[in-house]
């Protein structure tokens, strides 16, 4: 019988040829360059959060559209459907890749200086890539590099394809990423600086002026520009407003992400073996949404092809469920969030398992405070997403419970920082959770929260203090020791419990499971109020004990803890 060859699984990698030549699954999106060719505005704005596959999409375009490649193009697209359904312009044009990426943003000069030569040197690379048909194109980067043009160094560009008769495609990545950046400075100077660069006259306005003008006299034919945010497309009005803005278009709901039929088909192109993901795939990686007649909910490809790279190296489930590398992309929402009014509204999401609230399509960096902007910002970073159609507008959520466990996180530092006493010792953590695992004890662990954590609390965070706090605050430091997944709500038809503490895929060993119900009570209730409270835990989680779910478990325990004040507590076993 012979033996099936798996193809290698493309973490990391965003160079498409490589992907098509050597024998990587290549994931096949390009039905899409079909459709956006058939847009009637040949520039084009899509947008969608960090490691969604935007740099592979556009290393498709590039050599889907590079007349350098027209003599590879069986090789490279004849298995996926665009080379089985060619459109009209493939290998027609001459491409001009920017990356405004990893700019140095310490300083006005230093950001001026960066982004001059990213352009210049893109401008340079593209002049040398299609010598073969510029004349003199060697003389052209002399001077550009003599002259030090920056981004005057395009109009060489402009002035070259027009007399050659060649068409342009201009494909700019990252647009925003200074600009986000800034932002995250959380300061004045950030905010100066930004409006200085994209200001009338200013640098960055000035770079996409230039391209408006080329584009609406049909010398660059075609443009299609992405980041994460639209936030410097309002500031940048008349410099740029040329653009379709397809982001929250439907059918292009699918074009970046892995739909569920694609995350098959990758497992068995891979050789991943299903047996060993003990972990529900979709509630941890799937679950985004950017318009609610979107076709289909879609996985983050990175955090998908994270997880099925440790399963195929190790033969297990990561112990970090989010890729770390991701981690730290999104790590700049604790930046952002230093404003107090965004700080509550991030309490009241995670309380409240959502918001509704509209998608805004652009706006200004003045605006990123206000409720609306910072909650849109949120959905474009991929932090929140659909839920579902509210009247007139949406109910947003968390997309999944790897991103629940960055709010955690989050609510940890903001915590830390805003309550000086508080003060997490790792050791007695671990050990009064090992004892709740493996003793079934709760004491422990509920006697370290309340006298480390809730007892001091800053008067800031104890205005906040509730069930749905003490919820948070609880899944937060239980989730640091990885011993437990633990989850919010879960649901055991009929109802959900408060918190379900459900063993580590990579911990088979721990015996014991929870289901606990949380209860607060006033520090001045009375005895009536708090048995009242206790009786009332108790029934719901009997409730739950019996769903099919839940049911005849000998490795489950259950526990309604009723919270006093900040600093006392009653636990009754189920």
């Amino acid at each position: 019988m012979e033996t099936k060859t798996y193809k290698r699984l493309p973490y990391g990698n965003s160079d498409f040829k490589r992907i098509v030549t050597e024998n990587y699954a290549y994931v096949d999106k390009t039905r899409y360059i079909e459709m956006l060719e058939r847009e009637s505005n040949p520039n084009h704005f899509f947008i969608r959060p960090r490691k969604f596959g935007k740099s592979l999409f556009f290393m498709t375009l590039w050599y889907y559209y590079n007349l350098n490649e027209a003599e590879n193009f069986d090789q490279l697209f004849g298995n996926l459907y665009i080379g089985k359904h060619p459109t009209p312009e493939r290998n027609s044009y001459a491409l001009l890749k920017l990356d405004f990426s990893g700019l140095d943003t310490s300083s006005e000069e230093d950001f001026k200086i960066a982004f001059s030569s990213c352009v210049q040197s893109a401008v340079c690379n593209f002049l040398c890539i299609y010598s073969h048909i510029f004349p003199e194109a060697d003389k052209y980067v002399n001077q550009i590099e003599q002259e030090n043009q920056g981004i005057r160094s395009l109009e060489k560009i402009f002035y070259l394809a027009e007399q050659n008769k060649v068409k342009l495609f201009f494909i700019i990545d990252e647009y925003d990423h200074f600009a986000n950046d800034l932002i995250a400075m959380g300061n004045r100077q950030g905010k100066d600086f930004y409006k200085t660069m994209i200001a009338a006259n200013g640098l960055v306005r000035d770079f996409y002026e230039r391209i408006k003008i080329a584009a609406k006299s049909s010398i660059v034919n075609r443009t299609f520009i992405t980041g994460i945010s639209p936030v410097m497309l309002d500031d940048l009005t008349s410099g740029y407003n040329i653009a379709q803005i397809l982001t929250l278009n439907p059918k292009y709901n699918e074009m970046m992400g892995f739909t569920q039929e694609e995350v098959e088909w990758l497992m068995k192109e891979t050789g991943v073996d299903k047996s060993l993901i003990n972990v529900d795939l979709e509630a941890y990686y799937n679950g985004y949404l950017f318009h609610p007649d979107g076709e289909e909910r879609v996985y983050n490809p990175a955090m998908i092809l994270y997880f099925f790279g440790q399963i195929l190296d190790f033969g297990k489930p990561p112990k970090n469920i989010v890729d770390l590398n991701l981690q730290t992309d999104y790590g700049r929402l604790r930046r952002l969030v230093q404003n107090d009014d965004n700080r509550e509204t991030l309490i009241r999401i995670m309380k409240e398992d959502g918001i509704v609230s509209e998608i805004l399509e652009k706006f200004s960096i003045d605006r990123i405070n206000d409720e609306r902007y910072f909650i849109s910002l949120l959905f474009y970073m991929g932090l929140l997403t659909i839920k579902e159609s509210y009247l007139f507008q949406l109910k947003l959520g968390i997309p999944n419970y790897s991103i629940q466990t960055l709010y955690w996180e989050y609510i940890m530092l903001l915590t830390e920082e805003t309550s000086p006493d508080l003060n997490i010792e790792a050791r007695p953590l671990n050990e009064a959770i090992y004892v709740l695992a493996m003793d079934g004890n709760l004491e422990r662990f509920i006697a370290y929260v309340s006298e480390n954590a809730f007892s001091k609390l800053s008067d800031h965070d104890l205005r906040r203090f509730d069930e749905k706090y003490i919820q948070i605050l609880l899944l937060a430091y239980l989730f640091i020791s990885k011993v437990y997944v633990p989850m919010s709500e879960y649901e055991t038809v009929p109802g959900r419990t408060d918190i379900y503490l459900q063993r580590s895929p990579l911990l088979p060993q721990i015996k014991y499971e929870w289901a606990l119900e949380l209860k607060y009570c006033k520090t001045n209730a009375s005895e009536t109020e708090i048995a009242a409270q206790q009786k009332e835990g108790q029934t719901q989680l009997e409730h739950y004990l019996a769903s099919h779910r839940l049911r005849n478990r000998s490795d489950l325990k259950a526990a309604v803890i009723v919270f006093i004040g900040k600093n006392k507590y009653r636990i009754t076993a189920i």
